[in-house]
């Protein structure tokens, strides 16, 4: 039996009410808010002689390691991928340490050489008469001309258009091997004329002049003056030839990257920040 107390409390409390029941819903769940950096597949970058992988903020990055006679870690994006070189006394955990202070710097390389790369595919050449390709920075367009008086190696350039003497039956790789010699040959030409332009104004001499086909590296430069260009710069405008003309000869002043060879490439190139960027950003043709 209840207490009288509690009578007189249920007295005073007012009758429960009697609620319809609620219409039948169906029970949706919801995820819950998650990040999407959290639920999309990591960024992946691997070069194909991967011997290390590292997890760099939201990427996978496969590099090559290497040791060998160095005094600090180095990081070098390339083509393929990452190269991390280290001394043969620093420890794996140190490599790793200062690839994760690198990470932002990496990653940023590695978008921008695979986005350099995708262009470059888009901008592969098909071989075959009417083909368009970029000539110091404007479009050349290649007619093959059967009664063209110079030889398969030989063409005449006028107006954006370059005539080869092949038949119009030539293969990809007979058109393609006549206009690249005809563009080494207009390459050579004018890197003789830019170094020659250039080596007074440095107060440099340079002694021999050498083509290089080399994929990642548009020249380099030796203390005796010999001075190595790549030929496929003549895809880029004359400014841009100028600034790695004027870059090689540099280093036969100062042979290293320090401030003091920035102070002599900007005396006579002083947009050279610019025109490095457009070394790097445009894309050059794909030679397949």
């Amino acid at each position: 039996m209840r207490s009288l107390y509690q009578m007189a409390l249920d007295f005073f409390e007012p009758e429960p009410r009697v609620l319809a029941p609620a219409p039948t819903q169906k029970l949706v769940l919801r995820p819950p808010d998650v990040p999407m950096a959290s639920v999309m597949p990591p960024a992946r970058f691997r070069h194909p002689r991967a011997n290390r992988e590292s997890r760099l903020c939201n990427a996978l990055v496969g590099y090559e390691f290497k040791r060998g006679q160095r005094r600090t870690i180095g990081f070098q994006v390339g083509p393929d991928g990452l190269v991390v070189s280290a001394p043969k006394w620093v420890s794996l955990r140190e490599v790793e340490v200062a690839l994760q202070e690198k990470a932002t710097w990496v990653l940023r390389k590695l978008d921008e050489m695979r986005e350099r790369e995708q262009r470059q595919a888009s901008a592969r050449i098909e071989w075959r008469d009417g083909v368009s390709l970029p000539f110091l920075g404007h479009t050349l367009t290649v007619i093959l001309d059967p009664s063209h008086a110079f030889t398969a190696v030989g063409g005449e350039h006028a107006a954006g258009i370059l005539r080869i003497g092949l038949p119009l039956q030539a293969t990809p790789d007979q058109i393609r091997d006549a206009v690249q010699a005809w563009l080494m040959r207009q390459a050579k030409q004018l890197f003789t004329e830019r170094l020659n332009h250039f080596a007074p104004q440095l107060q440099v001499q340079w002694r021999k002049l050498a083509l290089s086909n080399a994929g990642t590296r548009w020249g380099s430069a030796r203390i005796d003056g010999s001075i190595r260009l790549n030929w496929r710069l003549i895809h880029f405008k004359p400014n841009v030839i100028d600034y790695v003309v004027a870059h090689e000869l540099s280093h036969l002043r100062v042979m290293d990257h320090s401030p003091r060879f920035w102070d002599t490439v900007r005396t006579v190139v002083p947009d050279y920040a610019t025109l490095r960027g457009q070394l790097k950003d445009d894309a050059v043709p794909r030679w397949a």
